[in-house]
Order: structure tokens, then sequence, then C-alpha cells
């Protein structure tokens, strides 16, 4: 998120479906603008193998995607000052536009798959139409009367594949389902992080035993539970701390300290020296290249099946 410009000092991208979208924003939600014009995230697009293999997929990033909000947070200033938030970009989320965002509780219900997600964009409004060259602003109306042959921008007309198409991007959940998943809860920042964050989302959703572990500790969550996830993430990063019924009450040292403040073990000079040459080697990925860190996370895997992966920066 740019930490010190207002919406009057950045340029528009001129493209017709943001001048629509920048229209309509403001009549469904606070901040839509801000997201729009000050933001800027980084979206991990990830395969499935099956109908199955999906909606596994897609309900552990979901449930988890707060974790990789508050592992990225880079958004605490918002015009010079701190807002109050340490991923802002992430809050803006919350006031963008109802119909199209949030943590999709449907998608945790028995029978979810490819109809009930083709049901949800069906209800997500619309934007525009694009004919001739030219986008038709179709902001608020229904697809299903689209399909009916009743949009009132295009009486009588239908639509067509690729009006399909371009209604599956203007929905904006923190995931989100196309010919493969978007992860969409992460911020912006510094090459080392965008290296870092397609390595957390395959590690967690490419190795099956990783995958199915992380379904087993989610699975019980409520969508109280989730939300509260996604809504303590910007505000409090990885500080955070879900409070699990099933563990019982934290220990007096660990209220205390906080879980990520939890004294480190006594280490050997060799331990110490191998961790010396670790931070060496991470402030070098930092400043090299995407491939040079993906041959090295390739070697600490083990060499296993290389995905494919897709990076998106987002502004």
């Amino acid at each position: 998120m740019w930490p010190d410009k207002t919406r009057e000092d950045l340029p528009v991208m001129p493209k017709g479906r943001y001048e629509i979208m920048m229209n309509h924003m403001p009549k469904v939600g606070n901040l839509g603008l801000d997201m729009m014009l000050r933001t800027c995230t980084i979206q991990v697009n990830l395969d499935y193998s099956s109908e199955a293999d999906m909606v596994k997929k897609f309900r552990v990033g979901l449930a988890l995607q707060p974790l990789a909000t508050a592992l990225f947070a880079n958004s605490p200033f918002t015009e010079s000052k701190p807002n109050g938030k340490l991923s802002y970009r992430s809050h803006i989320w919350s006031d963008t536009d109802p119909h199209r965002t949030g943590m999709l509780p449907f998608v945790f219900e028995d029978g979810f798959g490819y109809d009930r997600w083709a049901q949800y964009m069906l209800d997500v409004p619309m934007y525009f139409v694009f004919r001739d060259g030219q986008y038709i602003d179709a902001a608020g109306l229904s697809f299903r009367d689209f399909m009916d042959g009743k949009l009132s921008v295009l009486p009588g007309e239908r639509p067509t594949p690729s009006d399909w198409w371009d209604h599956l991007s203007t929905a904006f959940p923190e995931v989100r389902l196309k010919s493969f998943l978007e992860m969409r809860g992460a911020d912006g920042g510094p090459w080392s992080r965008i290296c870092a964050l397609p390595a957390f989302w395959v590690g967690l959703l490419y190795d099956q035993q990783a995958l199915d572990a992380a379904w087993d500790l989610v699975k019980d969550w409520t969508m109280e539970d989730r939300e509260k996830l996604r809504t303590d993430g910007p505000e409090r990063s990885y500080s955070g701390r879900r409070h699990d019924a099933r563990s019982g009450p934290a220990s007096a040292r660990h209220r205390a300290r906080g879980p990520h403040r939890a004294r480190p073990p006594e280490r050997s000079g060799r331990q110490r020296n191998r961790l010396s040459r670790n931070a060496r080697r991470d402030r070098e990925v930092g400043q090299g290249s995407c491939a040079a860190t993906a041959r090295r996370l390739r070697r600490r895997m083990g060499r296993r099946r290389r995905p494919r992966l897709q990076i998106l920066v987002l502004t």
C-alpha cells in the first residue's frame, strides 16, 4: 500500500472497466477507491487435479488466508501516519463491497463444488459487458437476467463465454476460483517475500501429507473462528493468537511472554555457525532473483515434482 500518498496524488489507469468500477465503488463501500488506487497485493495461483482436490485446497487456503495476511503484513502507514493496522490493505477489503469479497461461508458447507461456485458467481452483481471494443456500464445488474436476455443495457442479448470469463474476474474473495485457485491475502513486499509466498502455499497445498494435516487443523473451526482470524490478522499480524478450546488455557509463562517470545533453546557453536550461514544466504536471496530462490527451495524440498505456479503482482 502507498504509505504516503492521498487518493488524489495517484494516477488512474485509463481503462474502461476501471472507470465503471470507480463510479460504482462509493455506492457499496467506504474504502473501495483506496483498494483501487492505493493498494498492492501478491497473488499465488495454484493448480488442482480434480473437483475434490479443488474443494480441499480451497477450504484450507481460505481458512489459513489470514495467516498469510499476518505473515506478510506490510501496510501500517496511510498518508505518512500510522493507521493502526499492520495490514491496512487487508482491512480495506472489509469495507469495499460485501457482495463480492470476504471469507465465503458456503465454501465449507457440504456439497460445495463447481456448481455451487457458479451459483455464487451468478449472484455477484455485474460491473460491465465488453462489446465492440467498449465497456458498457452494467454495474449492479444481474448476470442471471443477462442469461435470460433481460439485461437492461443490452436487451435481448445473452452472454458469450467471454462475458462469463470477464464476470469471473469481478469477484474478490480471499481465495478465488478460476481454472486455478488464487491465494489473495498477502500484502506486496520486497523480492525476498515475493519468493517466500509461493513456497509457503506450495508447501501447504501441493504436499498431500501437509494438506491433510492442515485440513485436520482447520476442519472444526466455526465461521466465527475464521472471521475472528480474518479480523485480527490486519491489526495484530503474527502476534495475534486464536484460542483453541481443545488445547486448554495457555500457561502463565505463555500468556506473559506470548507464543513468539518464548525463550529460544541453547545452541551449540556448530548450530550457531550454521544459523549464521543461513542468515547470510537469506540476505543474498533477498537481493537475488526468484529463479535462484526457486532452485534453492527445490534442493531443500528434495527435488520434488515442480508445480506449475503463477505469481501475480497487482496494483
